[in-house]
Formats: structure tokens, sequence, C-alpha cells
């Protein structure tokens, strides 16, 4: 269960970029898996060719995911904003296939692990045994998550979001910049899985399909936190990881999945709207 929790803080920081751009634009990431895998790899690549760990290196990947989720919302997303869902949906899924082929063809279909000694370490932490890399990814996706709240509820930039995923009509009519406000949601919103994708893949084994797997469970966090809900995504992820580790245990570590479906189904059965649902961030 532990473990579990430690693991939530990834999913939490995973699933807050995605109800982060769709708080704003309302446009579903369904790209958002496999820009995480990308992110998985960048560190791969930071680690294996230039010795950068990963624990430092997600900084790198963040960054990179900030800039290339700027370009697609600017060059594509932008386009269909204003676009029927259907359209949003072919569009985002055909990002989707084109940065999983890409991933394919640029890296092989093998299954690759970042190697870090941090992921061989334990500790003792009174009758608790503790996996130190988990321990460390969680620290620093609590921390970053930190730091995106108080960006969001602290800087101009963050209340222009919150304002935005309010009301954008309003938004604009009192002189704030959609367009450009919209840009940066989608890119924050990569950059949170680019830190995740990089913190996480040390701990599990990726290959480019993992990615249709990573939105699946990000679209089931989202889902149950509340669509749109910061706060949702957060406890959202904790909850699913540790419904997920109570599953592996006590079930099949095969059936995880299944047991975080069945939480949503209850969820949802409780509370239609999620547990945060609500339409601001």
């Amino acid at each position: 269960m532990v473990s579990g929790l430690l693991f939530g803080g990834v999913y939490s920081l995973m699933a807050i970029g995605l109800t982060l751009i769709f708080g704003v634009m309302r446009v579903v990431n369904f790209a958002h898996g496999d820009l995480m895998v990308w992110a998985m790899y960048l560190a791969w690549l930071g680690a294996t060719r230039f010795g950068v760990d990963p624990y430092v290196g997600f900084v790198g990947a963040a960054a990179i995911l900030f800039v290339a989720g700027f370009v697609i919302q600017r060059q594509l997303v932008d386009r269909i904003v204003d676009a029927p869902h259907e359209m949003q949906i072919l569009l985002m899924l055909g990002v989707a296939l084109v940065l999983e082929n890409t991933a394919l063809v640029a890296f092989g279909p093998e299954p690759q692990r970042v190697r870090t000694p941090l992921t061989q370490a334990a500790v003792w932490l009174g009758p608790v045994f503790l996996d130190v890399g988990r321990l460390v990814t969680f620290l620093v996706a609590i921390a970053l998550t930190a730091a995106l709240w108080l960006f969001l509820y602290r800087s101009d930039l963050g209340r222009q979001m919150r304002a935005v995923a309010d009301n954008g009509y309003g938004a604009h009519v009192i002189g704030t910049d959609v367009r450009h406000v919209s840009a940066v949601a989608f890119a924050v919103g990569a950059a949170c899985v680019g830190a995740a994708g990089a913190l996480v893949a040390p701990l599990l084994p990726f290959q480019p399909p993992t990615g249709l797997q990573l939105s699946v469970t990000s679209f089931n966090i989202v889902i149950i936190g509340g669509m749109g809900s910061v706060l949702g995504a957060f406890v959202g992820g904790l909850i699913v990881s540790v419904a997920e580790s109570l599953g592996a245990v006590f079930l099949n570590p095969s059936m995880k999945e299944l047991v975080s479906f069945a939480l949503l189904v209850v969820i949802l059965l409780v509370r239609p709207a999620g547990i945060f649902g609500r339409r601001a961030i």
C-alpha cells in the first residue's frame, strides 16, 4: 500500500497535466500518454548517452515537452478549438499515432528501462520498507505539484488560466489573450507529463505502445477526481495508485487495471461528476 501511495505522486502529476489542458481548452488530449513515453525515452537517452540521472534529467524532459506542447497547440490544436468534438478527437488521435510510430521507428519495439542506483536502494522507516527510487520520485512529484498550485493561484498567468477555464468569453472581454493562455496551458500540461515520464522511467519498463495504457490511466484518474479539477487529479492519482497496488497484492498483478476501473464505476455511481467535479480549475 505504501509503495502504491509513493507511486501515486507520479500518477497525480500525470493526471494534473491532462486536467489542466481540458480545464482551460475543453480539448481531450488523447496524445497525453504518448507524450509521456517520449519523456521516458528522453530520460533514457540522457542516462545512456550523457550519464544524466533521470532524477536530474526530468528538468530537461519537462522543458522539451513544454516547447513541444506549445508548438502542437499553436500549429494544430488551436485550429480546431471551436470545431466539433469529433474533429478534436480525430486530430488528437492522429497526433498520438504519429508520436507512437515515430518512437517505434526511432527506438524500436524492445522494452527499455533506465538504470539508476536509487532504484536499487532501500531504507527502513519504522516498520515500513521503502524503495528509495519511489520515495524520491514521490517527493519530487509532490514538490512539482505544489509549485504548479502556486503558479495557478499566485501568478497572473495562472489566474488568467483559471479565468479562461471558468469562462473563456468573459476572460476575453476583460482583455485576456485567450489564445496565448491556451497555448501556455497546453505547454504546462505537456511539461507536467514530461516530468512525470522522466521520473517514472527508472521504475517501469516502457516501449512505444505504453502510451495507450498511460493515456487510459490518466483518463481514469481525471474522471474519478472530476474533469477540470487540479485537486481532483491529485487526489484521484493517489487513490488509483493505492487501489492498483492493493489489487496487485490481493488479487493478481495483471488485474490491477480492473480494480481501478471498478473503482471508477463505483465513484461515478455515487458522484457522477467525480469527487471534485466542477467547471473551474
